[in-house]
C-alpha cells in the first residue's frame, strides 16, 4: 500500500462549480441553540433530521503522540470527551485510523450510554500498519470490515455519519462509495459524508448515494478548499475543516490581521482562528481537536465570537 503523511492524503479541489443539487442534505440556521458556550454560533443540521451545535470536537488528538497508541493519560483524555459534551459539543469527529482503533474506544469508554443529541461521526478508508504511516485501502471489502468494526468499538447499531476517509487511487472511487451506499441500505450508516475531496468527486458521490457532508483540509492560511467549501454552501452540505488551527510556519498575509482582531476581542491566536471559520461560512463546523481540558474550554468560547463582514472583508 502506498505511504503517506496526513498532510499528503489532502486531494485539491476540482471541476469548477457548474450546477447545483435540487436537494439540500444539510440547513444552516443561527436559531438558539442547546445550553453551553458551543451553541453560541448557532446551530447546522445534517442531512435534514440531525441538528447540532456549529463548533464540534476532532477526537484524533486524544490519543498517543504522533496519532498513535495510547494517550500518556488515558483519564485526562477521557476528561477531554466528557468535558466537551457539558460545554455543548454535540458533534464529535473520529476515525478508526487515530490510534489506531484508540480513539474511537475512549470515546465509548468516556460517553456511553451516549446523550441522544450526540453526533459521533467517524471514518474508514485509511489503515496505520505502523506509526508514522497512513496507507489507503478503500476497497469495499475493507470498508464493510472497518464500519464493521467501529459499530463494535463504538458500542452502536447505527453509525450517525460515516465518512470516507480519502479516495483510495488503487479502487475505483465509485466502488467505494458504492459500498458506503451499501451499508446505508443495510441500516448500518444514518447518513454518508467524504473526507478530501475535489468538487467533481462530490459530485460523483451524489449520484451514488445522497451526502451530507465534506471534510477536507482548511484554515485561514490553506484555503485550497475553497472551491469544494463553496459547492458545499450551494448543495447544503456541512463542511468540516480539518486542521482548522493554521499553522506558523504557514502565515498569510491575513494572519496579522487576524492578531490585530484578536486582540480587539481578547480572543488567542486560535480563538481568532476558530472565530474566523464560523463567520467564513454558514455551513462551517470546526471540529478543533486538543488532549487538554484547558484548551478544549478555549477553543469552545470561540464560538461567542463570531466576527462582521466588515471585519472579515477586512482581514481578506
Amino acid at each position: 500500500m502506498q505511504e503517506l503523511t496526513r498532510r499528503d492524503i489532502l486531494i485539491g479541489a476540482g471541476a469548477a462549480l457548474a450546477s447545483l443539487p435540487l436537494q439540500h442534505a444539510a440547513q444552516a440556521t443561527s436559531s438558539v441553540a442547546t445550553p453551553g458556550p458551543a451553541g453560541k454560533a448557532g446551530t447546522l443540521t445534517i442531512g435534514r433530521d440531525l441538528s447540532v451545535n456549529r463548533m464540534g470536537f476532532g477526537a484524533m488528538r486524544i490519543t498517543g503522540a504522533g496519532i498513535w497508541g495510547e494517550p500518556p493519560d488515558p483519564a485526562e483524555a477521557r476528561q477531554v470527551l466528557r468535558r466537551a459534551v457539558e460545554l455543548g459539543v454535540q458533534l464529535i469527529d473520529t476515525a478508526d485510523a487515530y490510534g489506531p482503533e484508540v480513539s474511537e474506544q475512549l470515546i465509548y469508554e468516556a460517553l456511553h450510554p451516549y446523550r441522544k443529541d450526540l453526533l459521533i461521526a467517524t471514518k474508514g478508508g485509511l489503515t496505520r500498519p505502523s506509526a508514522g504511516r497512513w496507507d489507503h485501502d478503500a476497497s469495499p471489502e475493507h470498508l464493510r470490515t472497518a464500519c464493521d468494526a467501529s459499530l463494535s468499538r463504538l458500542h452502536l447499531q447505527r453509525i450517525d455519519l460515516y465518512q470516507l476517509h480519502a479516495p483510495d487511487p488503487k479502487v475505483p472511487f465509485e466502488d467505494s462509495v458504492g459500498e458506503l451506499a451499501k451499508l446505508r441500505s443495510a441500516g448500518k450508516i444514518r447518513h454518508i459524508g467524504l473526507s478530501n475531496v475535489s468538487v467533481d468527486q462530490v459530485r460523483k458521490a451524489q449520484a451514488i448515494a445522497p451526502i451530507v457532508s465534506v471534510q477536507n483540509r482548511y484554515n485561514i492560511d490553506d484555503r485550497g478548499s475553497d472551491e469544494v467549501l463553496r459547492y458545499c454552501e450551494s448543495a447544503g452540505l456541512a463542511f468540516l475543516p480539518w486542521a482548522p488551527l493554521a499553522n506558523s510556519s504557514q502565515a498569510s498575509a491575513a494572519t496579522p490581521r487576524l492578531a490585530a482582531l484578536a486582540a480587539r476581542y481578547n480572543l488567542n491566536e486560535h480563538q481568532a482562528a476558530l472565530s474566523w471559520l464560523l463567520a467564513r461560512s454558514a455551513w462551517m463546523l470546526p471540529i478543533p481537536g486538543t488532549s487538554s481540558v484547558e484548551h478544549l474550554e478555549q477553543n469552545v468560547a470561540a464560538a461567542a465570537t463570531v466576527f462582521t463582514p466588515a471585519e472579515m472583508a477586512a482581514i481578506g
